[in-house]
């Protein structure tokens, strides 16, 4: 059988439901050797919760549902950057508090802590996530520590294969569209959300509205399906959800693609 070229396979895949491409220019978060910093680390919200219900990034209900499950996190301006960093994904792990497992948890970024302040990394961590750093059974003792000293390293997401999800916005109309994007896979933050029409070849580049919503204003009424194109902040790669969007789409509703980064 003759052998078949990855230039090939990668235009076939794009051809079918999506398109998935590596830039080599890019690292990925797997690929490199995991580097723990120093943090600060408080805890909000009930002992057992989620934070806030909801957060800055606009995940709103699903920071206490599976795949996020309450292992969330806040985070100071110096990680949070206006919200570019929402989604992206942090192992924590305490080891100088006799409460302390010393064994890292993984938690994602879901709000901002404003009285977090600038420099020295500060990760404000829900009641379940804070007490996921204890000893079995000392989660109580390590929640009333005040801060502590942590550790934390960069990691990539794992949603246990959910495919990516958009969220529309409840003020979207046919000539304003926006979504929450969800459960990316990998990086899990963006670099850039392009939109495209079912009628036109033409992408056209969303804008960040806050957290993890992004926007476009069409200025004229928009032609359904629409696919929706990513690019990761970390690796710089590609994932398009074709036609995620159908016809007859409404505010405030949630529609999954076929798609994750691997």
């Amino acid at each position: 059988m003759a052998s078949v070229s990855l230039p090939y396979l990668l235009a076939l895949l794009c051809y079918l439901e999506f398109c998935f491409c590596f830039n080599p220019k890019h690292l990925n978060l797997s690929t490199i050797a995991k580097h723990w910093s120093s943090a600060r680390a408080t805890w909000y919200g009930s002992p057992n919760g989620s934070g806030s219900d909801g957060g800055s990034c606009g995940y709103g209900v699903l920071v206490s549902q599976p795949p996020f499950s309450s292992m969330i996190t806040g985070i100071g301006p110096s990680l949070y950057q206006s919200g570019k960093e929402c989604g992206a994904c942090y192992q924590v792990k305490c080891t100088k508090h006799p409460s302390c497992s010393g064994k890292p948890v993984r938690v994602v970024i879901t709000d901002f802590c404003p009285g977090c302040a600038e420099g020295p990394a500060h990760f404000d961590l829900s009641g379940t996530a804070f007490g996921a750093m204890a000893l079995p059974g000392e989660d109580k003792k390590l929640r009333v520590a005040g801060v502590l000293e942590i550790g934390y390293s960069r990691v990539a997401c794992d949603y246990s294969g959910k495919t990516i999800a958009f969220h529309v916005d409840q003020g979207s109309n046919p000539n304003y569209f926006a979504a929450v994007i969800e459960f990316e896979e990998g990086d899990g933050d963006l670099a850039s959300v392009e939109l495209k029409e079912a009628s036109s070849e033409d992408w056209r580049a969303m804008q960040q509205s806050w957290g993890a919503v992004w926007k476009l204003d069409a200025g004229s009424q928009l032609k359904p399906p629409l696919s929706i194109k990513l690019i990761s902040q970390y690796s710089g790669q590609t994932l398009v959800a074709k036609n995620v969007i159908p016809n007859g789409w409404k505010p405030d509703a949630t529609y999954r693609s076929l798609v994750n980064y691997l």
